[in-house]
């Protein structure tokens, strides 16, 4: 068929599913080491997610995205997850604008002492 042509078969083995998407999405944007635990990061990701979806989102779909376990993703929940990990690299970014402006302060006052 003249459809297989259309792809190599670089980019066939390229693609990832929805599922491992939003699993390696979702612990990107609510990561273990800023929550202290894994229970904790999920109902972070609990709660940010079921205020970005319509539908009813459980402790329980959260925990099935996290392990990559669940069936399909909905639209909704990868679109909430975008949202998320690019609220986690804004804040992040600020963290770490703030630790270098404190770096800069103690070098300049090393350097006039």
């Amino acid at each position: 068929m003249e459809r297989d042509k259309v792809l190599s078969e670089r980019d066939k083995r390229k693609s990832m599913s929805d599922t491992t998407f939003s699993m390696n999405a979702i612990k990107e944007a609510f990561p273990v080491q800023r929550f202290g635990s894994v229970k904790s990061a999920q109902y972070e990701a609990f709660r940010f997610l079921s205020r970005c979806v319509d539908k009813d989102m459980t402790m329980r779909r959260v925990r099935s995205i996290w392990e990559g376990t669940a069936r399909r993703i909905d639209g909704e929940e990868k679109d909430a997850l975008r949202r998320a990990k690019l609220e986690e690299a804004r804040r992040e970014q600020q963290l770490l604008r703030a630790r270098l402006a404190e770096l800069d302060a103690a070098l300049a006052a090393d350097a006039q002492a």
